[in-house]
């Protein structure tokens, strides 16, 4: 955030804020009883440093009362009950959002009071009435669309009334309020629509809502569908115990949504109060916003009725003291935690690769694919997906020409998990050696190794790398195939991959768009779902233990592994697809990214882990190593390795912001340079 003396350790430093959504215990026609019970657990949510909160419709009263509420002596009680909740306001950090019943002007009025530090910031009313099934609203309250004034007086001062209502914060970009009652939600135009295109980010909806068998999902899908369409919080309140249930029965359900997404759900049919809290992303929504033409375009469109929308703007204080995210923070951004929907990512990510492949043969004409197997995670998974291609098509897999291509440092180990996964493949499988022809191209220019030196600089690597891709596109040319790609997003991110002739390049790329974690994934998948037989299965645990290393600095351990590790030297993948996953896909500043990397990364036993990642698998880090290997993913990202990125082969995109391809999500400049990031990092950052 803009205010650096926030400490980093708070939300409230990296544009979150904290709502709450209250349920708590009514009397009827009780509003003395009420405001101390609304009270209380207002208290608690300002002690958590929450900058909302929300609670049911007419909770001052009870939503219940239907004929009492034309009783003046309740209505003048619920007026006095609104003043004891503004009074008990200056001392508390949060809005309140409370429900009354409102007398004005001869008409009575289902409202919503916005209370901010001993103020009424302004009055909602009740757009839509229901007057079908149990309830019968018009017969005590008036819509607030018959309403013919646009402020009130109300407790002595002239307050803003109406639903066309914004709330802001000017001093906490992002943070915008808007409030609809209920039945508002289920209108085909909810008035929160027009708020939301009109800059609300928080849509709280007051309600009551009775419980019947099935509503609460309907209500669920009411509030996801609305908070996505509207790209917003959406905060849920329905009234609990002690509503009457002469005729209906209450379940207290409490929702807190953030664009779709479930960020927090009470317990039903709770006996006590209720107070659920969650940690909204007012950057991210922005972010979306600004980056969905759709939703911009739309409030275009309706920029006539959203000039109507008025703005009433209040100074937010966040807490000084340190607020600790209380937000579920994915370690693996590309990989669900959930296993449902990670078998759902799985499978989709996984067809769209063969699908992708199988039409691109089709396009050409071609039937014969030629791919270079290395024995590592890559060239493996794209194997796999070239067999489903071919299996798709109904091809043999003998068109499939797999070449595995040994250098000076081929490890005796990925050597024979790669001749082990092309024969259980029964795909058409051969060696080339290419120390000969990479010896000669040494010689050829001179290089310090072609006289007996240990030279091996990049030039070395690069002559191997190239010497291999050089084979594949004539091996390509003399057979009339089409050279399968191999290269990953977080290998395309980071630069790591040899420009041009060079695993760079390639006819179709099948995994330019797939993580380095999710093909992990993506392989156990494979295993898991039995889409081979045994044999290759087996391979593919075997290949699936083995570190990953290019292979191209001679040297083994012990156990014939290859001593060069690709992490040691551009960072652990999972980490660095982390930091990839919210620069391209949100944008956020390196200080967010490393705040929200050691909520995710900090502490092994913090969070689900996926059952099927092995217990030494399972990593932590602190933030300086989180900040040293983001200052290495910054660098390469935004200063080295765009200019590879410009010349990307085709390849299917798989996720939503998941392309680093020029023609799809990433457009950037090749000589750009990294200096304002890697200036906020370090300023941003601290060291310990």
């Amino acid at each position: 955030m803009e205010d650096r003396k926030l400490p980093f350790d708070s939300i409230y430093a990296h544009g979150f804020l904290r709502v709450a959504v209250a349920t708590p215990r009514v009397r009827i026609s009780d509003p003395g009883y009420n405001v101390q019970a609304t009270l209380a657990l207002a208290r608690q949510g300002s002690s958590a440093g929450a900058g909302v909160v929300l609670f049911p419709e007419l909770g001052l009263t009870a939503y219940s009362n239907e004929d009492l509420f034309h009783q003046d002596a309740l209505l003048d009680a619920a007026e006095i009950a609104v003043g004891g909740v503004v009074s008990a306001t200056r001392r508390l950090t949060p809005a309140l959002i409370v429900g009354f019943p409102a007398r004005f002007e001869g008409r009575l009025f289902n409202c919503a009071a916005v209370i901010h530090r001993g103020k009424v910031l302004g009055l909602v009313p009740k757009s839509y009435l229901p007057n079908y099934r149990e309830f019968y609203e018009k017969r005590q309250f008036t819509s607030g669309r018959d309403a013919h004034f646009k402020s009130v007086r109300f407790l002595g001062e002239e307050v803003p009334f109406g639903n066309d209502l914004v709330f802001s914060a000017g001093n906490y970009p992002g943070f915008a309020i808007h409030v609809e009652i209920c039945e508002d939600l289920w209108a085909p135009i909810p008035p929160s629509t027009y708020a939301a295109m009109a800059g609300a980010t928080i849509i709280a909806n007051l309600s009551a809502s009775n419980i019947t068998i099935g509503k609460a999902d309907y209500r669920k899908h009411l509030c996801a569908a609305q908070s996505g369409k509207c790209v917003a919080a959406y905060l849920y309140s329905a009234a609990g115990r002690g509503e009457s249930t002469t005729d209906m029965g209450w379940d207290g359900q409490a929702l807190i949504f953030e664009n779709d997404e479930l960020l927090a759900e009470s317990a039903r049919f709770s006996l006590e109060p209720q107070l659920i809290q969650a940690d909204v992303d007012l950057e991210r929504l922005r972010q979306d916003r600004m980056r969905l033409t759709t939703f911009n375009d739309c409030a275009g469109e309706h920029r006539a009725r959203l000039a109507d929308v008025r703005r009433v703007t209040f100074e937010f204080t966040p807490p000084r003291a340190a607020v600790a995210l209380q937000r579920e923070v994915e370690r693996f951004p590309y990989v669900p935690s959930d296993p449902r929907r990670l078998e759902e990512r799985c499978y989709e990510a996984y067809n769209i690769q063969v699908t992708g492949l199988a039409q691109r043969l089709e396009a050409t004409g071609i039937t014969k694919l030629v791919i270079g197997i290395s024995g590592g995670l890559d060239s493996t998974h794209a194997l796999i997906v070239a067999a489903k291609a071919c299996d798709y098509l109904e091809l043999p897999r003998k068109n499939i020409l797999a070449y595995t291509l040994p250098g000076y440092a081929t490890s005796e180990q990925t050597l024979q998990n790669a001749w082990r996964l092309m024969k259980a493949l029964d795909v058409s499988g051969e060696e080339i050696d290419i120390r000969p022809s990479c010896d000669q191209m040494l010689r050829d220019i001179g290089h310090p190794f072609s006289r007996g030196e240990k030279n091996y600089d990049i030039t070395f690597e690069n002559v191997q790398a190239g010497e291999r891709a050089s084979h594949l596109f004539r091996l390509a040319n003399h057979h009339g195939g089409l050279v399968v790609g191999t290269s990953d997003l977080s290998e395309l991110a980071l630069g790591w991959a040899t420009y041009g002739v060079g695993d760079h390049m390639s006819h179709y790329a099948v995994n330019a768009s797939v993580p380095k974690t999710l093909i992990q994934h993506l392989i156990r998948w494979v295993i898991r779902t039995t889409q081979f037989e045994e044999d290759t299965t087996e391979t593919l645990r075997a290949i699936l233990n083995t570190e990953i290393s290019p292979e191209l600095v001679p040297g083994e351990d012990r156990s014939g592994a290859p001593v060069q590790a690709t992490e040691a030297k551009i960072g652990p993948f999972e980490l660095q697809d982390f930091h990839l996953y919210f620069v391209s896909r949100y944008g956020f500043r390196p200080s967010k990214i490393a705040y929200l990397a050691r909520h995710a990364w900090g502490d092994v036993t913090r969070g689900p882990w996926l059952d099927e990642v092995p217990m030494p698998a399972r990593r932590e880090y602190d933030l300086a190593s989180i900040k040293r290997w983001l200052e290495v993913f910054l660098h390469r990202f935004f200063e080295t390795s765009q200019f590879k990125r410009s010349a990307m082969p085709n390849a299917p995109k798989v996720g939503s912001g998941g392309s680093l391809s020029p023609r799809s999500d990433w457009r950037a400049p090749s000589d750009g340079n990294a200096d304002v990031w890697l200036r906020e990092l370090r300023e941003g950052v601290p060291d310990d």
